[in-house]
């Protein structure tokens, strides 16, 4: 695996552009369809996910021995986790302020990266040991 400074820099370009990819999705969603945000932040989850899963995976992890089908239920599993506290906070957010949903978004994305982080170094792709 690669030393914690490269590993901390990866994740947060892959991150970057996993939450990117999640607002964009959002944004997209709701100003062309009129959808509602909170319904809008599921799809955006969705494709932020295969974005950061690919990313850390064969980025930010590399190395780590962890073969796709072990790591992508353990990182679907953190990455659902971090979801359902992202939907949580955005929907308190979004009844207790008057803030444009796509500011709310962005705080919400970058409170749970951290999470993610670490999650994802301590436990969906730790290094299998032989």
């Amino acid at each position: 695996m690669l030393p914690v400074h490269q590993r901390g820099m990866l994740f947060i370009l892959v991150g970057s552009a996993a939450a990117l990819a999640h607002f964009l999705t959002v944004v997209f969603i709701v100003e062309r369809s009129g959808l509602a945000p909170l319904l809008a932040n599921v799809l955006g989850w969705l494709c932020a996910f295969w974005v950061s899963f690919g990313g850390h995976h064969y980025l930010t992890f590399s190395g780590h021995g962890t073969p796709v089908l072990r790591s992508v239920p353990r990182f679907f599993l953190i990455s659902a986790v971090g979801f359902t506290i992202n939907e949580s906070s955005y929907a308190v957010l979004l009844s207790v302020t008057d803030q444009p949903y796509y500011l709310l978004l962005g705080i919400v994305l970058v409170f749970v990266a951290v999470l993610t982080y670490v999650l994802s170094q301590d436990w969906a792709f730790r290094r299998i040991d032989p």
